[in-house]
């Protein structure tokens, strides 16, 4: 039987999922794990992973420990590898093509965002790297991320008689099925939002030609996408999107203004202020734009009853913030019905008042 080795006593987050990773090898599947610091044990075994000081991919070993290693995930990255990050590395293409159907294009794609979404942060975790500067103190603490539920699996110091093994196994299962939920999220879910965001991004001048107001024919998780395919097309502040359209669960439309960056509060125009907290016939009467439904006291989210009137709401948001630091562009504020090509399929969505909508 092909073997894995890692060191026993207390286990940590980055072994349990390397041992984890390796199943899901053709070559390691049905390895049996071997937890052991014996250093005869291990010379016996068929690879070892956090344990032995070496790291020697051509001998199946990957420590990390022994002084001198510095291997990180590629010169674009900066935190050092833990025994999860190094399996990954040698071995996390064939893991993500075993576990879906993706080409060889996409499966690069999922292997550098796995790393940077999910392997890096137990890489920083294990080789206690800080993610902030060390003279900054946090307002409160995390003590749920998966470094600290795989610490709790310990045996406690006063708990007696316990399997360790036992608990090791539940380790490597929780670390894995949350890798394995990671890796599928992109063929079932980014890839096609991403699909969905781009196809609006082309046909954006076709709903107002200065292409600054973006509409999904479906609801979707976008942000991401656009800035990174905004970042893909290069362009210029002036082209980039500031406003977002898309249908809600109850049939009407939303008008989103698009934030500064991805995981920003701020954006890059907000709706008018003389817009923000006002609802209904009150906001139709202000903005003189039939079917309003409200805005966001901070403006960044609004809603109208038709897709008609949402978009009248951006372009007419647009035209006002140009105003105010003076005009760079003529934009049409009237009211036109968009062709079949652009009209937006309306489906309901999962969509609430804005609280979704941030994320």
């Amino acid at each position: 039987m092909v073997k894995i080795g890692t060191h026993n006593g207390t286990f940590h987050c980055d072994e349990a999922l390397a041992c984890y990773l390796l199943r899901l090898t053709k070559k390691y599947e049905n390895a049996e794990i071997v937890r052991t610091r014996n250093p005869n044990e291990l010379d016996q075994l068929d690879i070892i992973v956090d344990v032995g000081a070496v790291y020697d991919p051509s001998k199946g070993r990957f420590d990390h420990h022994q002084k001198g290693f510095f291997q990180t995930f590629s010169p674009a990255f900066k935190t050092k590898l833990s025994s999860a990050g190094l399996i990954y590395k040698h071995f996390g293409l064939e893991i993500i093509k075993n576990l879906t159907n993706v080409n060889d294009s996409d499966a690069t794609l999922i292997y550098n965002h796995v790393y940077k979404s999910f392997i890096e942060g137990i890489d920083g975790i294990d080789n206690g790297i800080s993610q902030y500067p060390s003279d900054l103190i946090p307002t409160y603490k995390i003590s749920t991320d998966l470094s600290a539920r795989v610490s709790r699996l310990n045996p406690g110091w006063n708990e007696v008689d316990v399997d360790v093994m036992e608990r090791f196994n539940r380790a490597m299962k929780l670390t894995g099925n949350e890798f394995v939920e990671r890796v599928k999220f992109y063929p079932t879910s980014f890839f096609p939002a991403r699909g969905i965001v781009k196809d609006a991004l082309e046909s954006r001048k076709l709903v107002h030609p200065t292409g600054e107001i973006l509409v999904l024919k479906q609801y979707t998780l976008w942000k991401k996408h656009l800035f990174q395919l905004e970042e893909e097309t290069s362009l210029n502040e002036e082209e980039k999107i500031k406003y977002c359209l898309y249908g809600d669960k109850n049939g009407s439309w939303r008008v989103q203004a698009v934030p500064i960056h991805d995981s920003s509060f701020v954006s890059r125009i907000p709706l008018p202020e003389e817009w923000r907290g006002i609802r209904s016939e009150a906001l139709s009467k202000i903005s003189g734009i039939d079917d309003c439904v409200f805005v966001h006291a901070s403006g960044f989210i609004g809603g109208n009853i038709t897709y008609e009137g949402a978009l009248l709401m951006a372009k007419k948001a647009l035209a006002m913030s140009e105003k105010s630091v003076g005009p760079t562009k003529k934009c049409d504020v009237e009211k036109v019905k968009p062709s079949n090509e652009t009209q937006p399929i309306q489906k309901k969505q999962k969509v609430d008042d804005g609280s979704q909508a941030i994320a």
